[in-house]
């Protein structure tokens, strides 16, 4: 099946082969794009949210299974309202209207054919800002390639190195071969950063790396990787927002915040192997409080801001 079809999905390396027009896929989605929120939100990296806001749309469904979602509602389609692709190429005009820095779409990897569509239809229709693809990195290849040329920015995670733990936390077999392949496509068709005079960023990758209680080695050889690898091709992201999700009574090692000193040895790991793009967390950002209200802001009509601002090591 092509990556462009949801009927026998194809379209994540899970490849359940869901006839999503008529039934959902192990994502919990049918073909149509389900959103929870579309708004600006100021809870991205400096160089996403800027002052203005980064134009998040926040889609219902996820093809990761993973036990500590902080977004859990969302990600398991409890939330969200199923809209055409019309009113999502409608919204994104709204975001840029409100002065929004990008168009962020978080979790649309299960969505790619309309998604695709939505951006060749909004930028004929004159969008300008750059889109975002706000992604977990369990995507294929060929699905990055069919976004070639449409997606400025990849805002990615990289959550293991360890596969075990990836079949455990997330039941997503294969993670780290599927995550590595994803993360140098993105720096293929996205190879330099590129910042406007503001310092919002224009073009380019950057990876998302959450520390997660008792894997201070994974969070090490995690950001070593990234580094070697790309160098500072890329930004780093490294977060301590870890919150458990009140579903964790079978993973008691991961019910807990990540501690402070475990956050410090990760970021001076960072800062004495020579890493200069990147960003770290402010010590409270670790609390539900910071989750945005999932309450169908923006998918008909909204404009409700909130904040929570990041700290760069160096940039």
């Amino acid at each position: 099946m092509s990556v462009t079809d949801t009927v026998g999905c194809m379209l994540c390396p899970r490849e359940c082969g869901a006839d999503r027009i008529n039934d959902t896929g192990y994502c919990l989605v049918g073909r149509d794009p389900v959103v929870s929120r579309a708004a600006l939100h100021m809870w991205e990296e400096p160089c996403i949210s800027g002052e203005n806001g980064s134009g998040a749309v926040f889609f219902a469904g996820c093809n990761m299974g993973c036990v500590f979602c902080q977004n859990y509602d969302i990600s398991r389609g409890r939330i969200g309202k199923a809209i055409t692709a019309d009113r999502l190429t409608q919204i994104y005009h709204e975001l840029e209207d409100k002065g929004a820095n990008n168009i962020n779409l978080v979790t649309a990897d299960i969505f790619l054919p309309v998604i695709r569509q939505t951006i060749i239809q909004a930028k004929a229709e004159g969008v300008r800002i750059p889109f975002v693809l706000n992604t977990s990195s369990y995507i294929g290849v060929d699905a990055l390639k069919s976004m070639e040329g449409l997606i400025d920015i990849y805002l990615a995670d990289m959550k293991y190195i360890r596969d075990e733990d990836a079949v455990r936390y997330s039941r997503a077999k294969g993670y780290v071969e599927v995550a590595g392949a994803a993360i140098d496509e993105m720096v293929r068709q996205q190879p330099e950063c590129i910042l406007d005079d503001r310092g919002v960023m224009l073009r380019g990758v950057m990876v998302r790396h959450m520390l997660m209680p008792g894997m201070l080695i994974q969070a090490k050889l995690i950001t070593r990787y990234l580094y070697k690898r790309y160098g500072d091709r890329i930004y780093i992201s490294l977060m301590n927002q870890y919150t458990p999700n009140g579903h964790l009574k079978d993973y008691p090692e991961i019910d807990r915040r990540v501690g402070d000193r475990e956050y410090r040895s990760l970021v001076r790991y960072a800062q004495d192997m020579g890493v200069v793009n990147a960003y770290i967390q402010t010590e409270d950002t670790a609390d539900a409080a910071y989750i945005p209200d999932f309450d169908l802001t923006g998918v008909e009509s909204g404009d409700q801001i909130q904040g929570l601002y990041l700290s760069g090591i160096k940039t």
